[in-house]
């Protein structure tokens, strides 16, 4: 069968697949009843069927949760909203671009600005009477939000900050063109939402994804060593610079990684990808297409539990990929390279680079942008962005570079974070500055357990354990996140906690600093205070017994408290059990 053939083929009748693919077969190329719904002016929702639709063009309907009793029994519908994500491939936006979704959050949002684990913003708490307009002002200002969700490929995401090296730049431009090629082609989102009809004649088409699309979402990173800050093994596929002499030769390219679990459901589990070969700078593009189009044709399209392309490389193996690539792409990828990985942190501060330029990282607790008392986070990036002739590059680890400072502007930028409560790092202890967590509650439909609202004051509380164990200024990295989905990458945190129900949590421990091992289940439906005495201990062995330069993750494995997770087939094994 010859590709394009195979491209649009159902193994078999598309009313024996899931729900979603015969949603997405009949839906017009995602058009739907999208329209009609958000012409309704009875109600705040669209189509339950559209929800899942508009997911392709980067948007969520939600509620807000904290309010469904209050008005269930004032007789009212949920207070419907929607999330909007940007499409923004290496993180990166002009200062003009800051301005414009700053006003955008204010006007058509909730007022603040969310910064994702995928290198991107978020808005929350669009009505859908002004989706429209909100959807038009990003497009206006230069950006899109088409294929930032759904079951194609997301945001690509890259090692942050072009400005820093030439193998940053080249790394941001690979997921330029691998963005824009794999974009998908369908003129519903113009349509819909900018108001533009298609020219006489003319037919949709998806000669890359087919009416069904993918089976289910596909996430690209591209690393450059010794960062791993995009935390490469947690995605789909993963291209990691190899430089010689700081040439960039090509790319080890990783596949067969991804976080989504369902608890307590043996088959689900995340993954560590596996390293499939090397292939030169001009064949990255042709890699990614090739690679999406083997998920495409033999993703699971039945069981969407079982649908992401981490099963499908799990289920064949890499051997079987690597011969699959060999013959759409025309010839094998060579053997890999290898490299070395140092951290998955950003550099946080002021730290120079390239160009004789400057770029300070300023640490964005939880990804939240917004004014709080004696930290006008917001009101302080809109005057940055004011004066700032640079970049802004957003990192996945939920912080935001002030990118291309020359010495000259560095006082202005030093004076405005001074005057805006900013700028000092330093009183931030280790585990707190490594932090991440998702959104959760009030808003996402799948969180089980608070996250982003709960984080910081648990922190505060592990703080103490750790300062009594003279590890304030450790870095350990700790994630939450408010369900067992991981868009916070759980479980390659040294702790992590997933939300189990409220109040309650698994805690995982001993993933690698580094990003290249899974943490280990240790103690599961546990509260605050399960945690807390769970976690003291730990912090005061490794205080005390800890080696040269080894990191806490490195720690719990060598001292035998949980295992070491390099694969996924056990991840679900229980450890202790909270009451």
């Amino acid at each position: 069968m010859s590709e394009p053939e195979r491209r649009n083929d159902l193994s078999c009748p598309i009313e024996q697949l899931h729900a979603n693919e015969r949603l997405k077969y009949h839906s017009d190329f995602l058009r739907g009843t999208i329209e009609v719904g958000l012409a309704d002016p009875v109600t705040g929702a669209i189509l339950e069927a559209d929800t899942q639709l508009t997911k392709f063009f980067g948007i969520y309907q939600q509620d807000d949760r904290d309010l469904r009793d209050d008005r269930r029994l004032a007789k009212l519908e949920p207070r419907y909203q929607f999330m909007v994500r940007v499409r923004m491939p290496g993180g990166v936006c002009r200062p003009e671009q800051w301005l414009a979704f700053d006003a955008l959050a204010r006007d058509t949002a909730d007022g603040s600005l969310r910064l994702t684990t995928r290198q991107t913003f978020q808005f929350h708490g669009v009505r859908k009477r002004e989706l429209k307009k909100h959807v038009q002002g990003i497009v206006a200002c230069g950006l899109d939000t088409l294929g930032a969700c759904g079951d194609v490929n997301r945001n690509v995401i890259s090692t942050a900050n072009p400005l820093r090296s030439a193998a940053h730049a080249a790394a941001g431009e690979l997921a330029h063109r691998i963005g824009a090629h794999l974009l998908p082609k369908t003129g519903a989102y113009r349509q819909i939402f900018l108001g533009e009809q298609p020219a006489a004649g003319v037919t949709d088409q998806e000669p890359l994804y087919g009416r069904t699309y993918l089976p289910r979402k596909f996430k690209i990173a591209i690393a450059v060593p010794p960062h791993n800050d995009v935390d490469i093994y947690a995605h789909d596929l993963g291209f990691i610079a190899i430089l010689e002499d700081g040439r960039l030769i090509g790319y080890d390219v990783t596949v067969g990684g991804g976080m989504g679990m369902t608890h307590n459901a043996p088959a689900t589990f995340p993954r560590v990808a596996d390293l499939a070969g090397f292939c030169l700078p001009q064949d990255a593009v042709a890699v990614a297409e090739h690679t999406l189009g083997i998920q495409r044709d033999f993703g699971d399209r039945k069981d969407r539990a079982h649908a992401r392309f981490k099963y499908t490389i799990e289920d064949r193996g890499i051997g079987w990929f690597r011969e699959e690539l060999a013959r759409r792409l025309g010839k094998a990828l060579a053997p890999a390279h290898g490299f070395r990985f140092e951290s998955s942190g950003d550099p946080i501060g002021w730290h120079s680079g390239g160009q004789d330029l400057w770029h300070y990282t300023l640490v964005v607790e939880n990804g939240r942008i917004k004014d709080q008392p004696g930290r006008s986070l917001m009101s302080g990036l809109r005057e940055i962005a004011r004066a700032h002739k640079g970049l802004f590059a957003l990192t996945t680890n939920q912080n935001v570079i002030i990118a291309g400072v020359s010495i000259d502007e560095r006082p202005t930028i030093d004076a405005l974070l001074r005057a805006h409560g900013l700028g000092d790092e330093s009183r931030l202890s280790g585990v707190r500055r490594a932090s991440l967590a998702c959104v959760a509650l009030p808003t996402c439909a799948l969180a089980m357990a608070e996250s982003e609202r709960y984080l910081p004051v648990l922190i505060d509380k592990i703080d103490a354990l750790l300062a009594d164990a003279n590890l304030a200024t450790a870095p350990i990295n700790l994630r939450m996140s408010g369900c067992p989905n991981g868009c916070s990458r759980p479980y390659l945190a040294e702790i992590a906690l997933v939300g189990k129900a409220p109040g309650r949590y698994n805690l995982y421990l001993g993933a690698s600093a580094i990003g290249d091992r899974l943490g280990a289940l240790y103690l599961e439906n546990a509260g605050e205070r399960d945690i807390l005495d769970a976690l003291g201990p730990l912090f005061a062995a490794y205080g005390a017994k800890r080696l040269a330069q080894e990191s806490f993750g490195d720690y719990v494995i060598r001292a035998g408290i949980v295992p070491a997770m390099m694969r996924s087939s056990d991840f679900q094994r229980i450890g202790k059990t909270g009451p």
